[in-house]
């Protein structure tokens, strides 16, 4: 989806013209396959890094465009989002200090754009996988970037499934939403890596690609957190996959794999397969203005861009993508690394970067035919364990039952260094890189680790908004310093200096309630109360509505040990006469609606939904944190 010029397929006659351009650029690439016209004897490295913008509180800001334009600058281009950006670094041969040299470019280009965002009422740019303080409501479709090519893909999207979005992830906690756009991909930012490989080897390290990506994402994640809740160690995967699900289950077409997907099985005839299951798979969803017949132009010496496969291609998500490109006549195959998440600094990322180079480099010879050796489930089951546990996973390494950190050391870091070195990188780059892997391992500190462990530290002292701010404070701060993920001390929740931190009432309100049925037994109410400790609770009817609000001291009056008292339900004394307010209200007015009504509380309702409530204790809370 990199071209800009992209139109919906709406007739019939745009489907047919479509895939007869498709079907063309097939046999084209076969004929180039066949006829060794693919670059060989080099190899390249490139990287695509994805970026967050926040604003001076640290929230997501919308000023991608803004910024770009001030930038000017060609390596940086638009994401889907208009609180994201992207930067392509410039491949580079893969040989001696070439890791460095991506570090240096990118860090340059980094600085740029730090300077440019903070002129613009002081905007930050933020590497991470999903940034904490995200909320749903910043998936409005008018923060979708303006460009034809992102409103046509959501537009198509949308009407092919039929229904809203729907989000379901079970992690640590539970996240379930429904979105009526395809912004919910807009929450990953990663850092892709490119290899270029050449034909002849291209099954083999596109097979290899697969089997080393649970092990390497183990210690790559930083990913853990999604609008406030803990999910899993590398959420994006989860994430990526239902933002763009178009299956439904009511009725059976083409679409029934994800378009984000790990892949299904080994590669064993051709690398082509991975083309042609995917035309087999996917009915093609957008199309665009084709300027050349691909097999006419192959013929004549001309290598072709291939412009319908690569617009098909684009529109499916493959955490290892094979790609195809051209510059000046000279064509190329590259494996993309589209797992590895944004950050947590830029010496982490470059790590990782070399660190799958490396591996893939490092390719023992008794690996090649691995569908011999490995059942492709196995290395899906991994890449999947992966994701939901990172550093904490164990592995079924071709039989074997062993952890993610002996794996680490004992075979990959290993393999990895000897690959490098195989392709002439300089020792001491290798051993600088490999020893932030290694650290991470002595410290169990990937980023998801740091994140976790900080946010549960930090939710015992503010609210959940405000951990995700100092958060994502910290991220920011320790990405200045260039400091690698495992040098990130402990956050001090104070340090916080924003003067909003608390001027909306979703930043300091109860989020984690607990509710009671308008005919629960008054007593089981008392003892949900004492049990968890809280004096204020919501009564709902069958319908899951609010009707009524409880609070402590009606129930601490009441003797339970008589009859009438002991019959008595929650519908029978709570206060139907509750305020309510909106998660975006001031601070100050729901303060001046507590302090001039006998409520002790205000309801938090968004979409006539329970999301929160806000008490008197809590406004106390705040005002002696004011005062410190």
């Amino acid at each position: 989806m990199g071209s800009q010029s992209v139109i919906a397929i709406k007739t019939q006659k745009d489907r047919k013209d479509f895939v007869l351009h498709l079907l063309n650029d097939i046999e084209a690439f076969e004929y180039m396959i066949e006829n060794n016209l693919f670059e060989t004897g080099i190899q390249r490295v490139g990287a695509e890094q994805e970026i967050c913008i926040v604003d001076k509180d640290f929230r997501p800001s919308t000023k991608a465009l803004e910024i770009l334009e001030k930038i000017n600058d060609t390596h940086y281009t638009t994401e889907l989002a208009l609180f994201n950006l992207e930067i392509n670094l410039d491949p580079i041969e893969l040989k001696n200090n070439c890791f460095s040299d991506i570090e240096q470019q990118l860090t340059t280009l980094l600085d740029k754009g730090y300077k440019v965002a903070d002129d613009i009422e002081n905007n930050k740019l933020i590497l991470t996988g999903i940034l904490p303080t995200l909320r749903k409501k910043d998936l409005d479709f008018k923060n979708v970037t303006p460009f034809k090519r992102y409103k046509t893909l959501n537009k198509v999207l949308k009407k092919i499934r039929g229904n809203d979005f729907k989000l379901h992830i079970l992690g640590v906690d539970e996240l379930i939403l429904r979105h009526e756009s395809i912004l919910f991909e807009a929450c990953n930012t990663s850092f892709q890596v490119h290899l270029q490989i050449s034909p002849e080897e291209a099954i083999d390290k596109y097979n290899w690609s697969q089997v080393i990506a649970g092990p390497l994402l183990s210690i790559m994640t930083n990913s853990p957190l999604l609008f406030g809740k803990e999910l899993w160690s590398e959420t994006r995967i989860a994430l990526f996959q239902q933002s763009v699900d178009l299956r439904n289950v009511t009725h059976f077409s083409r679409e029934q794999k994800p378009r984000v997907s790990f892949g299904n099985n080994w590669v064993k005839d051709s690398i082509l397969e991975l083309y042609t299951d995917d035309i087999s798979s996917y009915p093609p969803l957008v199309t665009s203005k084709f300027d050349e017949n691909s097999m006419e132009s192959v013929k004549k010496g001309i290598m072709p861009k291939l412009t319908a496969l690569n617009l098909h291609n684009g529109t499916l998500y493959k955490w290892n993508r094979l790609c195809y490109g051209v510059h000046e006549n000279t064509a190329h195959l590259r494996i993309e690394n589209r797992y590895i998440p944004s950050g947590p600094s830029v010496k982490d990322e470059i790590a990782n970067a070399l660190l799958w180079v490396g591996v893939m480099q490092g390719m023992p010879k008794q690996y090649e035919k691995i569908w011999r050796k490995m059942a492709f489930r196995d290395a899906r089951g991994n890449f999947v364990n992966a994701a939901r546990t990172g550093i904490d996973t164990y592995f079924n390494w071709f039989g074997k039952g062993i952890s993610a950190k002996k794996l680490m050391e004992n075979i990959l870091i290993p393999m990895a260094k000897e690959g490098l070195l195989k392709s002439n990188i300089d020792e001491s780059e290798i051993d600088y890189y490999l020893g932030i892997i290694q650290d991470r391992i002595d410290t169990t500190t990937t980023g998801s680790k740091w994140l976790i462990r900080n946010k549960r530290k930090l939710r015992k002292e503010v609210s959940n908004y405000e951990a995700n701010v100092i958060l994502t404070e910290h991220i920011y701060l320790n990405q200045q310093l260039n400091k690698t993920v495992s040098e990130w001390e402990s956050v001090v929740f104070y340090e916080n200096k924003s003067d909003k931190k608390y001027d909306k009432v979703y930043k300091i309100m109860s989020t984690s309630l607990f509710v009671v049925h308008e005919n629960d037994l008054l007593k089981l109410v008392y003892k949900i109360m004492e049990w968890k400790q809280i004096h204020h609770i919501p009564v709902v009817d069958k319908h899951n509505n609010i009707v009524g609000i409880i609070e402590k001291v009606q129930l601490e009056k009441l003797d339970f040990s008589s009859t009438k008292v002991m019959n008595e339900v929650a519908k029978n004394i709570m206060n139907t006469d509750f305020d309510i307010t909106h998660p975006e209200t001031s601070y100050e007015a729901a303060k001046e609606l507590i302090i001039n009504t006998k409520n002790t509380c205000v309801v938090v309702l968004k979409e006539d939904k329970l999301v929160g409530i806000l008490t008197k204790s809590d406004l106390d809370k705040i005002e002696k944190i004011n005062k410190n």
